[in-house]
């Protein structure tokens, strides 16, 4: 998987073999792409306690402790709750905070300040911005730290999130919008993309099914090809328009409209992260 370490996975399981103890408070899609991650990157399931009102199956069967009386201490607190669910349930970990458990949240939208309410302005807090390819281990996560979160703490919370793909650093919280509208919200921007793309090869006679494999596979595989190569975006853009070509006929059209569209779009998402933040 990609990663910001630069020993690869090896640095990467060093990191987690440092944890002891992990609780995960919310077991969904996304907290369940990120233990599968942490599972297959060495963390083991014993040391794993998932609190989840409807645990899932695999988890008992990979030896996972599920819902067992709330432990006093975990090395790792992870709050994997939707947003309106943490009033109701983060505040009864409270007493975790202040010490030298790490509360690592990928609630959307919660800034570190709420968790600071619960836990204490002492406890090492970060706060993270996966998205939804973390399932396939294609992710990119953006990570915050409060002001008590060390090196080692921002170290540790880069190995959680790593195990489902790539992690950055953000130097403000402030920024963690325009991340919610560029890479939070932009897999939906891309699934939206495969189905224009579709509907326009059909428009122009293909069957459908036809249309939408080959638009899935064409976006698929040029993400795939500029995430491993050297040349920029726009690079590779020049390399496959011939002028006077068929690629820079729909280029004219396209990059007409779609610059201005992808502001406006990502600045619509950021806007209602802030005001959604209050």
């Amino acid at each position: 998987l990609p990663t910001i370490f630069d020993g690869g996975i090896d640095v990467e399981e060093q990191a987690l073999a440092g944890i002891n103890s992990v609780l995960l408070l919310g077991c969904g899609k996304m907290g369940s792409a990120l233990l599968q991650g942490w599972l297959s990157a060495g963390l083991k399931a014993g040391s794993v306690t998932v609190l989840d009102p409807v645990p899932r199956p695999w988890l008992a069967e990979a030896g996972v402790v599920v819902n067992p009386p709330l432990p006093k201490a975990a090395d790792v607190v992870i709050i994997a709750v939707k947003p309106q669910m943490i009033a109701e349930t983060v505040p009864s970990l409270a007493a975790m905070g202040g010490g030298e458990t790490l509360v690592l949240s990928i609630a959307a939208g919660t800034p570190l300040t709420a968790f600071e309410e619960i836990f204490g302005p002492n406890t090492p807090i970060v706060r993270a911005m996966p998205n939804t390819p973390a399932a396939v281990g294609q992710g990119i996560s953006a990570l915050i730290g409060n002001n008590a979160a060390g090196e080692q703490d921002l170290a540790r919370a880069e190995a959680l999130m790593a195990s489902v793909g790539q992690t950055v650093r953000l130097e403000d919280e402030s920024q963690m919008d325009a991340v919610t509208g560029l890479s939070g919200s932009g897999p939906a921007y891309v699934f939206h993309l495969i189905e224009a793309m579709a509907a326009a090869g059909e428009a122009e006679g293909l069957p459908r099914d036809l249309a939408m494999q080959l638009a899935r596979a064409t976006v698929s595989g040029a993400g795939a090809l500029a995430a491993q190569a050297e040349e920029s975006a726009a690079d590779l853009r020049v390399n496959v328009t011939s002028p006077g070509g068929t690629t820079a006929a729909g280029l004219e059209i396209l990059m007409a409209e779609l610059p201005d569209l992808a502001r406006r779009t990502v600045a619509a998402a950021a806007a209602r992260s802030r005001a959604l933040r209050g």
